[in-house]
């Protein structure tokens, strides 16, 4: 007799199942993931009951539930709806049923109808779980001892030391993963070496049962961790180890690795463990995020933590295959966020992801989330609309389930009658959702038609499903408009044509599961599984033995495909090449060669080598044959339809034609050209239209990152993008660097003085009497022209991180004037840039290719504004926008009374404010240094993106960086430090790269002292550079935060001006002749208060071969105000240390030490 299938996907809210039966039958249902099953009584007949609601999927086998309220299920007619129970109820009661089992195992006995306390028959079972997931996003995990290199202790506290949030003053509490690191003696280096002897004698009296593990070159060197690991489980302790986890290079994620993992370990073990003795005969499979099934032994806690949307792909992918679609962008909607995926034949992965608190390194179906799902909340906040991110989640839930929610997305579809509230599986109460938008109606304020403001906040929400599906498009060089969309989820077929019309495709298939694809697509996963490789390597050291590498890889199986990364030597960055498995050498690289340029739009830089960076290889399974699917000629709806079922809702748009298909799948197809969306209410039109200016710089962003050369644009991320209008004001900017973003306005207006712009032209400056900061931040402007009207510009900051000068990187701290801090741009067309422009640079052609990712990413902007342009007014909606800027900032000025600050630059160069409003508010900064005789001098445009920076500080509301808010603002400076003679020659014109980096954070600090917001941050960039004839290196460290009324300083973070990216400590030894021998907090460096300041950073590293070092720093001898502790910088050589000054530049000799201790943040009473 053949078996029971039963597949369960754990979500977080609800547990969806499927089964086949042994005679065929296929059975669902829908179940909470707390276990409880909710009804509310309608009628009695005795000791049976009707149920308000059917019990929708919901089989025999409820027999023998408890009732919360007490009480015991006899029996259970669910095609009637109807309840037996052991005692009477009174109508209108709410009953909750509980076996108390987990929500998996409820799932199956309604399934397979097995009553409580019966044996489940014989079945093969698969789950998805997003237990652990939930878990982390909880807090809900067991928090863990890692095991670490000694000096790195602080790793996971630091990150990369970016802060989440620009503008976020009081950080958000993260949840914690760990309870204690203990740092062990002990290091080998990226070739196997050990320059320190391991010592354990610390982990002697260790009392826990669950630690991780994570050593430096664990990736490639694991001889120590293993030792470690061996020593432990002798002991009976569990180990997530990081060698065995994710082993390849990046110290930072993969220990973040190995302590998710641990964290989770015990919530999986339990929930597994449940499962097992409960169904100790029936074979459990479980799903991974990769789309891969595991048995219980193989199955790590971390590869369940896109387990569930991992089977939604997979049973996207199984459907499209049988509707012969090739190219797919599949969209699952929920209740708090959705999943997207675009699909090409096979499904991409990722090998990296961000959940919750924690990076993790394991792979999985390339998928995007964006907080926008049926619980999304949709409010009034600064004075516009706004939908997401915050969810009303399963408690309170959406108004309409009478618990007192807020007003949601689920709300809005019901009041528009795009929701059967008679077939939803919960009561629902629409009066509770009609007063929750009578409420919003009243905040907005104006006389507003209601049916406009819904579809306006339905069209908000779908904007934000828009974005996540162009971004994963985007990101890969691919257009929406060339795929079909697959649509799935409770919500997503109720979205899935407005989305469309919105992405201009013309294709959805409904799956006849939509609302259950997740549990069926368990179903269809076959048996992969994918096995890994690190290589890093030329990959011309491969061209003989390539064939046979591939081969011992798949060894034992049979490869579906190759999965290779590759990358020019030099990046971080890779790009994944699909290739059959019988690929040759010549082929891969061809194919490399192919993609480059697709994704660049240019042939490989000549002399840079290729790297295979990882090898892949999916070894494949059996999976179910579906037979394909055919559809009938179908009918053109002419006005909109509503269809439901009990797991589903579907909206059906006039203009599109539905078919039906053979297996039960709906495809829909768009008739005619597609239509842009009616204008609606202004409130609404705003609110959209700051969200499409916002996707467009960001995708500038994107297209910016992967088209460019060097790592400090690829992985360092120092670049900016912004939109801006006609009078050269910026409109919005993507959350890039804040130091550059305020001074792209400038720049442009001072461009424009000089040139009269025309349609497809671009120009490149780095000149600082053009708006320019330093020299490496080379900035590219581009109009916007709608049939010969400039309409506004797209225009983005790049730091070059070599451009010429004294010193390598650009950077020279002795420098006097602008001529010694390399190549100057004055105004210059692209199209007049040619060969040997960039001959001063020491890395030309990195200069070149980067250029010229910059031109690609304005060229993108330019078509995205001007499709734009013909939906609506963009000049209306950019100045919609600035006012709204200018309101706020004039709302904010009553009651500021007169204040000011002073501090000094190391060298006791002085920086002044005087705050005052009046008919504008006045921000005078006279009074402050002469023209600065080294290279910290800011220029008006620096001066100008601090003022900015701060107001947007003080104003404390989610806004855009619009100029508005400068609109009411008097800025005067007078000639000196903040106002320096910016000549046309370089020779006569001061030096300013030490006025981007550091005068710049000085002051931001003036303005926030005056304005009382914050104490003093650690003031500075720290920028470190080193280098000689064959490289240069540059990086800029975080520090300490200041405190503020309320919270403590962030430590170990950039703060203020500059948001970069520190470069991984592996990276950093696999590329360079250095080793970092310790990277932490500074602990007890930040201020003492009510409110502690931030603690800065300490950085040591050893230098492997003759190089110069750069140094270019503040507060060194003035700290941060009130009270937190100035950096230090010294060097260790001939056995012993020595102080260094901030500013300076010094050789090294092998075996020379530089260690950096950067400033604690200022403390607050």
């Amino acid at each position: 007799m053949e078996k029971w299938l039963v597949r369960i996907d754990v979500g977080g809210t609800f547990t969806d199942g499927w089964a086949r039966s042994p005679e065929g039958d296929e059975i669902r249902c829908k179940v909470l993931s707390s276990g409880i099953i909710r009804t509310r009584v309608a009628g009695l007949d005795g000791n049976w009951i009707d149920c308000e609601r059917p019990l929708s999927g919901h089989s025999t086998g409820l027999e023998g539930f408890t009732l919360k309220s007490g009480g015991l299920v006899l029996d259970c007619n669910p095609l009637e709806g109807r309840l037996k129970l052991d005692r009477s109820a009174s109508i209108g009661e709410t009953l909750e049923l509980v076996s108390g089992e987990d929500a998996p195992l409820v799932a199956a006995r309604i399934l397979t109808g097995t009553a409580v306390g019966k044996t489940f028959p014989e079945m093969d079972l698969r789950v998805a779980t997003t237990r652990g997931t939930n878990a982390l996003l909880e807090g809900k995990g067991e928090p863990v001892t890692l095991i670490t290199n000694q000096g790195f202790e602080s790793l996971l506290e630091i990150r990369d030391q970016r802060r989440p949030d620009l503008f976020e003053l009081a950080p958000a509490t993260r949840i914690t993963v760990i309870k204690e690191v203990i740092g062990i003696p002990g290091r080998l280096d990226r070739k196997n070496r050990e320059l320190e002897g391991l010592e354990m004698n610390s982990l002697e009296s260790l009392g826990v049962s669950n630690v991780a593990l994570a050593l430096i070159n664990a990736d490639t060197a694991p001889a120590h961790e293993m030792m470690v690991a061996e020593e432990l489980r002798q002991r009976e302790i569990e180990v997530s180890a990081s060698y065995e986890l994710a082993p390849v290079i990046r110290f930072w994620p993969r220990t973040e690795t190995a302590v998710t993992n641990a964290y989770l370990t015990p919530v999986m073990g339990a929930f597994i463990k449940e499962l097992c003795k409960t169904l100790p005969e029936t074979p459990l499979s479980l799903m991974t995020s990769a789309g891969q099934l595991k048995e219980v032994g193989e199955f790590r806690p971390i590869d369940s933590l896109l387990s569930g949307p991992a089977g939604g792909v997979a049973g996207a992918l199984a459907l499209a295959r049988s509707a012969g679609l090739d190219q797919v962008l599949t969209f699952d909607m929920g209740g708090t966020s959705t999943d997207v995926a675009r699909i090409a034949g096979e499904p991409g992965y990722r090998y990296e992801q961000e959940i919750g608190p924690v990076r993790v390194l394991a792979p999985a179906v390339s998928i995007e989330t964006v907080a926008a799902g049926g619980g999304s909340i949709c409010q009034w906040r600064n004075d516009g609309l706004e939908v997401g991110p915050e969810s009303a989640g399963s408690e309170p839930g959406p108004a309409c389930y009478g618990r007192g929610g807020p007003l949601t997305v689920t709300d809005v579809n019901l009041l528009l009658g795009l929701m059967d509230e008679s077939k939803a599986g919960i009561p629902i109460n629409r009066q509770a959702a009609q007063n929750r938008l009578d409420e919003l109606s009243s905040e907005i304020g104006d006389q507003i038609d209601q049916q406009e403001l819904l579809k306006g906040l339905r069209q908000i929400a779908i904007e934000h499903m828009a974005e996540a599906l162009r971004e994963v498009s985007t990101r890969d060089g691919y257009d929406c408009r060339d795929h079909a969309l697959v649509a799935f989820g409770g919500a997503g077929p109720q979205h899935a044509c407005a989305l469309a019309e919105e992405l201009g495709i013309r294709r959805i298939l409904i799956p006849s599961d939509a609302g259950l694809l997740s549990a069926w697509g368990l179903h269809q996963a076959g048996n992969r599984e994918l096995r890994t490789k690190q290589i890093l390597k030329p990959l011309d050291d491969f061209p003989k033995n390539f064939p046979s590498m591939i081969e011992e890889l798949g060894k034992g199986g049979t490869i579906a495909r190759c999965l290779h990364e590759l990358r020019l030597q030099g990046q971080d960055s890779c790009l994944e090449i699909e290739t059959e498995p019988d690929c040759s050498f010549a082929e891969l690289v061809t194919l490399f060669e192919t993609r480059y340029r697709l994704l660049n739009g240019d042939a490989r830089p000549p002399g840079r080598k290729i790297e295979w960076v990882t090898a892949r290889v999916e070894l494949t399974g059996e999976s179910p044959e579906i037979p394909g699917e055919q559809f009938d000629e179908g009918c053109l709806f002419e006005e909109d339809s509503l269809e439901q079922d009990a797991f589903s809702t579907m909206v059906i748009e006039a203009g599109w034609r539905k078919r039906q298909g053979s297996r039960g799948s709906i495809f829909l197809q768009r008739e005619g050209a597609q239509e842009t969306q009616p204008q609606s209410i202004l409130v609404v039109e705003e609110e959209l239209y700051r969200r499409r200016f916002e996707s467009v710089v960001k995708e500038m962003g994107i297209l910016l990152k992967r088209t460019a050369l060097s790592t400090n644009i690829k992985e360092r991320l120092d670049y900016s993008c912004a939109l801006l209008d006609a009078r050269g004001s910026l409109v919005v900017n993507a959350p890039h660097i804040p130091v550059h973003l305020g001074a792209l306005g400038l720049c442009v207006r001072e461009v424009s003085k000089t040139h009269q712009w025309t349609a497809c032209e671009t120009i490149a400056v780095n000149h600082p009497g053009f708006g320019g900061s330093h020299l490496p931040d080379v900035t590219v402007i581009s109009p916007i022209f709608v049939e010969e009207t400039l309409i506004g510009f797209v225009a983005n900051r790049a730091h070059h991180a070599e451009i010429g000068g004294k010193t390598p990187g650009s950077m020279p701290p002795d420098a006097r004037c602008l001529a010694e801090e390399g190549i100057v741009i004055p105004p210059t067309l692209y199209s007049e840039i040619g060969e040997g422009f960039f001959a001063e640079s020491r890395m030309p052609h990195d200069n070149e290719a980067d250029l010229g990712a910059q031109v690609s990413a304005n060229q993108f902007g330019v078509k995205a504004m001007q499709k734009l342009a013909l939906s609506g007014n963009i000049p209306g909606y950019m100045n919609a926008l600035y006012e709204r800027s200018a309101a706020i900032l004039r709302q904010s000025l009553a009651g500021l009374k007169k204040c000011s600050a002073e501090d000094q630059l190391d060298d006791g160069s002085v920086i002044k404010v005087v705050i005052f409003s009046g008919e504008k508010l006045t921000v005078d900064f006279r009074g402050s240094a002469s023209t600065h005789p080294g290279n910290l001098n800011a220029t008006p445009a620096i001066v100008r993106s601090a003022v900015l920076y701060a107001l947007r500080l003080w104003v404390g509301q989610d806004l855009p960086l619009n100029e508005g808010l400068l609109e009411s603002v008097n800025i005067i400076t007078e000639e000196g430090i903040l106002n320096p003679p910016l000549t046309s020659d370089p020779e006569n014109c001061p030096a300013v790269v030490g006025g981007n980096v550091e005068t710049s954070q000085r002051v931001v600090d003036v303005l926030l002292t005056a304005l009382g917001i914050q104490a003093n941050g650690q003031g500075t960039m720290n920028n470190f550079l080193f280098g000689n004839e064959r490289f240069g290196f540059y990086e800029t460290m975080g520090g300490g935060a200041g405190a503020g009324p309320g919270w403590d300083g962030r430590s170990a973070c950039h703060v203020h001006m500059s948001n970069t990216a520190i470069t991984d400590v592996e990276i950093l030894e696999e590329r360079y002749p250095v080793r970092v021998r310790e990277f932490g907090i500074r602990r007890n460096s930040g201020g003492e208060g009510t409110w502690r300041g931030g603690d800065g950073l300490v950085r040591e590293v050893e230098f492997l071969e003759k190089m110069t070092v750069s140094l270019l720093t503040q507060r060194r001898t003035k700290k941060p105000l009130p009270n937190g502790k100035s950096g230090r910088q010294m060097i260790f050589r001939n056995n012993k240390w020595d102080e260094l000054p901030g500013v300076c530049s010094v050789d090294v000799e092998p075996g020379d030490r530089i260690r950096i201790e950067t400033p604690g943040g200022g403390g607050w009473s």
